[in-house]
């Protein structure tokens, strides 16, 4: 049974709705990752492509080869951020030293979006390259949002939450997934990072129905949604298991399942993930028109 643990909402609650009600958003169409590989293909051919995004992580130095793409490129783009150390659901309190960075990265380049996992990723010292899983209950709660409201604080702008591909669930939890993430939604005024490929991946992997998860999250706070492809293996028990491994085509089911959404949130920023076996620029372009060839059907629907 899912029980809502009792937070007192805070002030940052509100501070991150005004925030949200000012800054720039995204165009609702199709992006890609920022990848290396492709710098000087999209500078020589300036691609028709909503907006680019990239892994905060990656450019937290003062200088070098991917800065100086990344100013020329965000000179012709909308440009997102997304963070994948900030540890929002570690039991420590935030890096304040990562948070400085990332607020000046941020600075640098003013991007139309942030946003985070919901996982963590370091324990005191020892900083693990994973994004790992937290039980839904109620310390975990206070601990995510004390740390959203920490990071709203800091930055002066709303950082867009995303839900977690998981393979394990926790016994200790007392909440659903979506919601927890409705709850921290409600109580600090952030926003919805809403992985469709995630969302088919736990689902999957704990037997449960794509459509009802999507349709039970906070629809109403999304402002951009994550696209990706995943690997397939079988558990311990036979049972299929996705894997979340930003390294393949996005799959037909998850293709339908962004449909799906779209029909329920609207058009809605759209990025196309790949981070491993990145293949050519043309065919994540491909993917990205396919992304906007539906984003398109629905402002017409929108529209009507």
């Amino acid at each position: 049974m899912t029980t809502v643990p009792q937070i007192l909402p805070k002030t940052a609650g509100a501070f991150a709705a005004t925030a949200a009600a000012s800054a720039p958003i995204l165009p609702a169409r199709g992006g890609l990752g920022l990848k290396p590989d492709h710098f000087q293909t999209i500078l020589d051919t300036l691609p028709d492509l909503g907006f680019f995004e990239i892994h905060a992580e990656n450019y937290m130095v003062d200088g070098g080869p991917f800065h100086h793409y990344l100013t020329q490129i965000r000179s012709h783009y909308p440009l997102s951020i997304h963070g994948v150390g900030l540890s929002i659901g570690g039991e420590g309190r935030l890096d304040e030293a990562h948070l400085d960075r990332l607020a000046a990265l941020i600075a640098r380049y003013e991007p139309q979006s942030f946003s985070e996992h919901l996982a963590w990723s370091s324990h005191g010292d020892f900083f693990l390259n994973d994004l790992l899983p937290a039980p839904y209950d109620a310390a975990t709660l206070q601990r995510v949002c004390d740390h959203i409201d920490r990071v709203h604080e800091r930055l002066g702008r709303r950082l867009l939450l995303e839900n977690p591909a998981t393979y394990v669930e926790f016994a200790a939890s007392t909440m659903t997934e979506t919601d927890f993430i409705g709850e921290v939604v409600k109580r600090t005024g952030c926003g919805l990072l809403l992985d469709v490929n995630n969302v088919y991946v736990s689902c999957t992997n704990h037997g449960r129905d794509p459509q009802a998860c999507i349709e039970a999250l906070p629809l109403a706070a999304a402002g951009q949604i994550h696209l990706a492809g995943y690997a397939q293996d079988i558990d311990a028990a036979g049972a299929p298991l996705l894997i979340d491994s930003h390294g393949a085509p996005i799959a037909r089911a998850v293709w339908e399942l962004y449909r799906f959404t779209l029909e329920r949130s609207g058009p809605l920023p759209t990025l196309i993930e790949r981070d491993n076996d990145i293949p050519a620029f043309s065919v994540l372009l491909a993917e990205a028109q396919q992304a906007e060839a539906l984003l398109q059907t629905c402002l017409a629907e929108v529209a009507a």
